[in-house]
């Protein structure tokens, strides 16, 4: 089992990789019952055959951000045990990403991509600021 790093900013980043990857399952869990994997592997998707809902499902779930979502957790979940946390621009544009298509299209499944960006952002400020709290205790001691 992984020792759990207890650097500053690493259970705030664990937590925001926790969420994403219960999002993307939620998600899948959500649209899986009206996947429409016929028309899919039978080509619908390619020779237009597929209707509209059966689009809108795959772009829910492969062709969306689910893939992306739960690879993204589970990479921030790996980088919190091990005390390392991501740039925090990374919070910042899932955070504009989430807010920006729930201004687009209203209430739905973007605004639980809220709190782990947040997560993110906070999970890098605390680290940076213990850094650099750090680095200016150790120039204090050695000066």
């Amino acid at each position: 089992m992984t020792k759990v790093d207890k650097t500053p900013g690493s259970a705030l980043n664990r937590w925001a990789g926790y969420l994403m990857v219960f999002i993307a399952l939620a998600h899948t869990a959500f649209f899986v019952p009206a996947a429409e994997w016929s028309q899919w592997l039978s080509g619908g998707l390619w020779n237009g055959a597929a209707s509209d809902a059966s689009y809108a499902t795959f772009w829910a779930l492969p062709g969306g951000f689910v893939p992306a979502l739960l690879v993204l957790g589970l990479l921030v979940v790996r980088q919190a045990r091990r005390g390392e946390y991501l740039p925090a621009y990374v919070g910042w544009v899932l955070l504009a990403w989430c807010v920006g298509c729930t201004a687009l299209i209203g209430p739905s499944g973007f605004i639980s991509g809220i709190a782990p960006a947040v997560l993110l952002i906070g999970g890098n400020l605390a680290a940076r600021r213990a850094a650099t709290s750090h680095s200016h205790r150790a120039g204090v001691a050695a000066g």
